[in-house]
């Protein structure tokens, strides 16, 4: 009989080399620094005095040795060190799993819909042969066995009576743009917001990059004004002394989408506040007391543009004050999207599980 045999945990007990135990901390450190090597250093050796991470057979020192030996880090003719490209997969890797969990790579472009038929993809599902079929579907082994079940096993003889077809799905290709909120406020009131939503982002690019290489992911951070950062530029992300200035956000992320030839779009947006901000010409209008009605009139605007291009906007509200809650809501109804006041700590589980809810449907 097979069975499970528990026994008391010990932190001891970790089959993990002292290298990747340190490592899996030190990329978490990164996170955190927005890739400050000697920053991140100086807080794992703080760390290793207080809680003895390493012994004397493996030291911090050991560990920076391996990390320039492996090209995790690099040196130039300054002596300024800094990580690689290596380290930065190693960090959306990270919060991928941490995120959302350990996932297998799939095929590519494989978002399931919740619909069968000639689609690219078998399922567990089966029924009879009809007329037009793909052969290359067709489920030999029921298919014989109802050859033998209908007409004996003595003679064999198949009819087309006997054939099972394999259901198939069908599997969408999205693109997907992702704004985050880098204005002041996502680091003020003794919460740090950027970092979930820089962990997000790197799951999110990572998930995308390895399991669905066919979709799309275009990053847009937005403050005082909107810009584009690539995937490698996301451990290094910082807040600025901005304000909030979603239209810009939403106008970049519009033109980017229009630019992709998948027919299915969306938008996530990640923030902690309201709109606060609008650029006319060269001047920035700035009104940060209240939901100030010349700004949301253009942000709504923009909302109803997008639910006329089929462009479901998704907010992520980093934040649970209750008189944000009538300006999402606005927000949302005009786009016909969806909104979740999330809080830091299961900003990744609602994200993905919206991600992975819309890959099974057409948008």
């Amino acid at each position: 009989m097979r069975g499970i045999t528990f026994s008391r945990f010990n932190p001891g007990d970790s089959t993990k080399p002292p290298f990747q135990k340190l490592l899996d901390l030190f990329t978490q450190l990164l996170t955190y620094t927005s890739g400050d090597v000697n920053e991140a250093l100086q807080w794992l050796t703080q760390l290793d005095n207080e809680y003895g991470l390493t012994d004397e057979d493996y030291g911090i020192g050991d560990f920076l040795k391996d990390l320039q030996d492996k090209g995790y880090l690099r040196e130039n003719e300054a002596g300024e060190i800094s990580i690689t490209s290596k380290t930065e997969q190693t960090i959306r890797k990270s919060a991928l799993e941490e995120i959302f969990g350990k996932l297998k790579k799939s095929g590519a472009g494989n978002h399931n819909i919740r619909k069968s038929g000639m689609g690219d993809e078998l399922n567990a599902e089966s029924r009879p042969y009809q007329f037009g079929d793909n052969v290359d579907h067709l489920d030999i082994t029921a298919s014989i066995h109802n050859a033998q079940v209908n007409h004996g096993i003595d003679s064999f003889n198949i009819d087309q009576e006997d054939l099972v077809i394999k259901e198939t799905d069908f599997k969408t290709q999205t693109s997907t743009a992702l704004m985050i909120d880098i204005s002041h406020s996502m680091i003020l009131y003794g919460e740090d917001r950027i970092t979930p939503a820089k962990k997000v982002a790197m799951a999110l690019s990572e998930l995308i990059t390895t399991r669905y290489p066919k979709d799309t992911l275009d990053i847009i951070v937005f403050g005082n004004d909107a810009w584009q950062i690539e995937i490698k530029d996301l451990p290094y992300l910082q807040v600025g002394p901005y304000h909030t200035n979603t239209v810009a956000g939403l106008e970049l992320a519009m033109d980017l989408l229009r630019r992709r030839r998948n027919p299915n779009k969306q938008i996530f947006m990640i923030t902690d506040g309201k709109p606060t901000c609008l650029k006319q010409g060269k001047q920035y209008y700035k009104n940060s007391f209240g939901l100030d009605r010349k700004i949301l009139n253009r942000t709504l605007n923009l909302a109803a543009q997008c639910k006329k291009l089929k462009i479901p906007i998704t907010t992520f509200m980093v934040a649970t004050d209750p008189w944000l809650q009538q300006f999402v809501q606005e927000f949302t109804e005009t786009n016909n999207g969806k909104a979740f006041f999330s809080g830091t700590d299961n900003l990744g589980k609602f994200l993905f599980h919206d991600f992975e809810n819309g890959k099974r449907k057409l948008f």
